[in-house]
């Protein structure tokens, strides 16, 4: 098959969208398909606009690895970088339309919030994982409270702040609590409040928050242990127990080796896997995920579970989770590409 796997964009997770796109475009040539990695605010020069021949011809060469940096790209440079373009570059959606199916490598903004989804479905192009309104609901963590809340699912106590609200002064934080940015993926904008903060630093997080997103989630901090487990073609996978080295799962202990332990399957109780293994299902079905997902957990000392969060499109770096629950069942990182894009034509049958 030809395929176009999508990636990059003005993200805050941009780095990690490459990463992920060339382990998936090497895997896909791997597994004898013609697969290219396509910008979404690159600009291509096709010759002759024979777009099915541009895809073809990149099976000679294999995309290099791009590493995940220790700190995510400041948006406002890369803003400034890229001279504010924004939407598709030249010939991105022509690459698309010609290829068999689009594999989405997005992470972040403008790729996992379902504005692109949208686009691709508006012009019958066939893409994996899930549809717009899913992705958008997943991404925006003050919209997957609400659903989970109406859906018995349960989750940490939490307030929203906008910044209308911060500017009113009519909410503060408490701690101890987690701040969270409405709508960032790989712990971008997430803060841990303890009882130590001043006014000032309490006031300083909000405002660090409120500037990368119009919006932010106070959530109950639960002390505990991180899981997280990953559903694909409706079924859940083992779980991940997530231990970092020292302070929380951060952007940096996301994606730099030897930052993070992680045990895979987790040695968890069978009655508590089971049950976070449910929830994950639950959620996966009822946000209308397709395909697949990985949903975040934390579980207290009382053994008390805690549905944090659902990732539309999970990270396939080198440190990524998913890969590793496929691995404990036996499935090669190729094979689980594979297994992605039949599942995602399926969507369209």
């Amino acid at each position: 098959m030809n395929i176009a796997v999508l990636c990059g964009g003005l993200s805050r997770e941009r780095d990690v969208s490459l990463c992920t796109a060339s382990m998936v475009a090497n895997a896909l040539l791997k597994n004898g398909h013609n697969a290219v990695m396509v910008d979404v605010i690159g600009d291509y020069d096709v010759p002759g606009g024979d777009f099915v021949r541009y895809i073809e011809d990149c099976r000679s060469r294999p995309e290099e690895v791009i590493l995940v940096g220790k700190d995510a790209p400041d948006i406002e440079e890369l803003i400034e970088q890229y001279e504010g373009k924004a939407g598709f570059g030249c010939n991105v959606l022509e690459i698309c339309r010609a290829a068999d199916i689009v594999f989405m490598a997005l992470h972040g903004e403008d790729g996992e919030d379902g504005k692109i989804q949208a686009v691709l479905d508006m012009m019958g192009i066939k893409y994996t994982g899930a549809g717009y309104l899913a992705s958008a609901v997943a991404l925006n963590k003050h919209f997957t409270k609400m659903i989970f809340t109406a859906s018995r699912i349960p989750t940490p106590k939490y307030t929203v702040i906008r910044k209308e609200d911060y500017k009113r002064g009519s909410k503060k934080i408490v701690p101890p609590c987690v701040v969270k940015s409405s709508a960032s993926g790989s712990s971008i904008g997430v803060f841990i409040v303890d009882g130590t903060k001043s006014i000032d630093e309490l006031d300083d997080i909000k405002e660090k928050a409120l500037r990368m997103d119009d919006e932010i989630v106070v959530e109950e901090y639960i002390e505990g242990r991180e899981f997280t487990c990953a559903v694909l073609d409706d079924k859940a996978l083992p779980l991940v127990e997530i231990i970092p080295n020292e302070g929380f799962y951060d952007y940096e202990h996301k994606y730099q080796p030897g930052t993070t332990v992680e045990i895979c399957p987790a040695q968890l109780d069978e009655e508590h896997t089971s049950k976070i293994q449910q929830i994950a299902l639950k959620v996966h079905k009822n946000l209308g995920m397709q395909v697949y997902s990985r949903t975040d957990f934390i579980m207290d000392k009382k053994g008390q579970i805690y549905c944090l969060e659902t990732n539309s499109l999970p990270g396939m770096t080198p440190t990524s989770l998913v890969p590793q629950e496929a691995q404990a069942i036996g499935m090669s990182y190729e094979q689980l590409c594979e297994k992605l894009i039949e599942l995602s034509l399926e969507k369209y049958k």
